[in-house]
């Protein structure tokens, strides 16, 4: 059985190919699945999505149309995704319970680090041969304030490498994590957290009770000294009312490797064409804000087992078999 991988990188492609060896044929697509290329995974059984694919109702019927069957998505998150939709239609859908935490955590780090110490602006200036140190004064992180929103397996990395800075450690979620608290953080309401930090990291799902969780209020409650980092999920930050608080002089740094509106964006080449996405060519003005392209998870390490999980996840379905993966069962 040939497997058609949408949304493939380059650096991806030889490790996914060299994953199904011996198990189907892969063919990798560095296109993004949607409605235009829906029509190419017609006699495709099995077809495996990265997050910024569009698994929504239109795209799922295609696929069943063309005789699709199991969608095996590469990433822990699935909010592309209408379950509801390909329950109905008989679509098996499965992704990636969980990869290396360390990699988006230590990123996590890299943005706050990279922002804190305008690492680069510094670096600008110095290939202009301009060794100045004038606007690039930074603070140590020791002895101040994380918040840390979501304290799962990424949140715990992230905290633990906090406690390595010797950080107050606060941190807010549904369940709190014994590790953290081994670790001294202190579980605390999303406003107290939210007051008393200088380094915010987002470290919690996107759902319809966590989209815009950063909202314009409690933007508002954050120190205007703040650092804001996250990694997790683009539309847990109201974009637009994080624009105004820059535009009023607000927060040391934004690290930000995730943005509400990147589909058909990140992951792509966009340089010789005309964004008309404003917010996001606003966002990027600013001498304080750091945007990477959802890059995150992406060392050897964590796209190996990404990469891994998902030829588990399309050989359990070929043997009928179901595991914590899947989504939505087999018909």
């Amino acid at each position: 059985m040939e497997i058609l991988a949408f949304g493939v990188q380059s650096d991806e492609k030889p490790l996914i190919e060299r994953a199904f060896e011996g198990h189907h044929e892969v063919r990798a697509l560095d296109v993004f699945l949607n409605g235009d290329t829906a029509p190419i995974a017609a006699g495709h059984e099995v077809i495996s999505t990265s997050v910024n694919c569009d698994l929504g109702a239109e795209v799922l019927a295609d696929l069943a149309a063309g005789g699709t069957r199991m969608v095996a998505q590469r990433s822990t998150g699935f909010n592309n995704v209408d379950l509801e939709v390909a329950e109905r239609l008989g679509l098996t859908v499965a992704r990636v319970s969980s990869y290396s935490p360390y990699s988006v955590a230590e990123f996590a780090w890299a943005l706050a680090m990279a922002v804190n110490r305008r690492v680069v602006r510094a670096s600008t200036r110095t290939r202009d041969f301009d060794f100045r140190l004038d606007g690039l004064m930074g603070r140590d992180m020791h002895g101040r304030t994380v918040g840390v929103l979501g304290t799962g397996k990424i949140g715990e990395a992230f905290t633990r490498i906090a406690h390595g800075f010797g950080m107050r450690l606060l941190g807010w979620d549904v369940a709190e994590n014994p590790a953290c608290r081994e670790l001294g953080m202190t579980y605390v309401p999303k406003e107290q957290l939210l007051a008393e930090s200088d380094l915010i990291t987002l470290h919690v799902p996107l759902l319809p009770e966590t989209r815009h969780l950063i909202d314009a209020d409690a933007l508002k409650t954050m120190r205007d000294d703040a650092i804001l980092v996250n990694s997790s999920r683009g539309g847990l930050v109201d974009t637009a009312a994080l624009v105004a608080e820059l535009r009023a002089g607000r927060f040391t740094g934004v690290g930000l490797d995730v943005y509400e509106a990147e589909a058909g964006l990140f992951f792509l080449d966009k340089s010789l064409e005309a964004v008309d996405d404003d917010t996001l060519a606003r966002l990027v003005t600013f001498p304080n804000v750091l945007v990477t392209s959802h890059q995150a998870y992406y060392t050897v390490d964590a796209v190996g087992q990404i990469i891994g999980t998902t030829v588990d996840n399309v050989l359990d379905y070929t043997a009928g078999r179901r595991s914590a993966n899947v989504l939505v069962p087999r018909s």
